[in-house]
């Protein structure tokens, strides 16, 4: 049945019952302020280095996979070849996939593509992989031959496209401003959530990082172009910074007369993951935990009015509520009970 109607288009929302993610599987890099450490990793290579290396300690044989899905927003050089290249640096050069870039909403989307497959029998055993590079961004030239001389349109990927966006026509902070006054979320409000988040960072550091290094790949050695020498290592994450109430209530609005500081954005940052999106049969082999299980239950998505991308999250969790109100309800009672 097909209805023109836009709230039936975009309001169905089915339970997953097949798809299972093993618990352990799954690997982050510490995740590095841009201009750190990582400014000049290719973000590809990168993500195949770390990847074999999660592969090699789980010891996860590459050809169990018959499927990879790569997650990229931020162009790399030869990064036209995407993810067969990626699946062969991994040692899985038979296999290959779709290559995805939804700016932030790409982590969900890969996940939600791998889910679906699952879930249709189609595969049996995804890698989902995803890798970007906020530092250095790439300065593209586009062709204009009806501009003045035959000069070009020129874009800095990053930088351009965090000031603008071509539809709503204003910069993602002013996106936070629009969100903030409309919601009325207050200055005092921001600083104090920030100061929340902080809080809960410093207690996933506690005893050496014990909870980092449950997913997390370290540390990691930073080697020049010609992979030689040694130019550092990163232990965990870089550019977070100490912060207190009174430091973050200094700070000046980065839009005048508006709320939004640089203390409660988040920076851009350097890093890659992976996940295994597979059955739960797979999943009960590659668990590292026996009692431990992690389902995928479902997926939504969502659109805000222009300049409003923020509050896009809350039709979104509306939709992918809808269909697991009871399967989330007994999660929740077996972890309390």
């Amino acid at each position: 049945m097909i209805s023109n109607k836009p709230k039936e288009r975009q309001g169905v929302v089915k339970a997953f019952k097949e798809v299972y993610i093993p618990y352990g599987g799954y690997w982050s890099t510490p995740f590095c302020t841009w201009q750190g450490s990582f400014q000049n990793l290719h973000a590809i290579r990168f993500a195949a280095e770390i990847g074999q290396r999660f592969l090699k300690e789980k010891k996860i044989d590459p050809k169990e996979f018959d499927e990879l899905i790569f997650g990229i927003t931020i162009p790399q050089l030869s990064a036209f070849y995407g993810t067969p290249w990626l699946a062969g640096m991994l040692g899985a050069e038979y296999i290959t996939g779709p290559m995805i870039g939804q700016a932030c909403a790409t982590g969900a989307r890969g996940v939600e593509l791998a889910a679906l497959s699952i879930e249709s029998g189609l595969r049996n055993n995804i890698l989902v992989v995803y890798a970007d590079r906020c530092s250095n961004g790439p300065l593209l030239v586009y062709p204009n031959t009806e501009a003045p001389g035959g000069t070009q349109d020129r874009e800095s990927w990053v930088w351009d496209n965090f000031g603008h966006d071509p539809f709503a026509k204003n910069a993602m902070v002013e996106t936070a401003e629009n969100v903030a006054k409309e919601a009325g979320i207050s200055r005092d409000e921001q600083d104090k959530m920030t100061l929340l988040r902080y809080q809960q960072y410093q207690d996933a550091v506690k005893n050496n990082r014990d909870f980092q290094k449950k997913y997390m790949i370290s540390p990691i050695e930073v080697k020049d172009r010609k992979g030689r020498k040694v130019l550092a290592t990163v232990e965990g994450d870089e550019g977070i910074y100490p912060t207190t109430l009174e430091g973050l209530q200094k700070l000046k609005p980065v839009i005048p007369n508006g709320s939004v500081t640089f203390g409660t954005q988040t920076h851009p940052a350097d890093a890659n993951c992976g996940i295994i999106v597979t059955t739960r049969e797979k999943a009960k082999q590659l668990r590292k935990d026996k009692k431990v299980e992690i389902q995928v239950l479902s997926y939504g998505e969502g659109r805000a009015k222009k300049g409003f991308m923020a509050m896009a999250i809350i039709p979104a969790a509306k939709k992918a509520l809808e269909k697991t109100k009871g399967d989330i309800a007994e999660a929740i009672m077996k972890l309390s009970g």
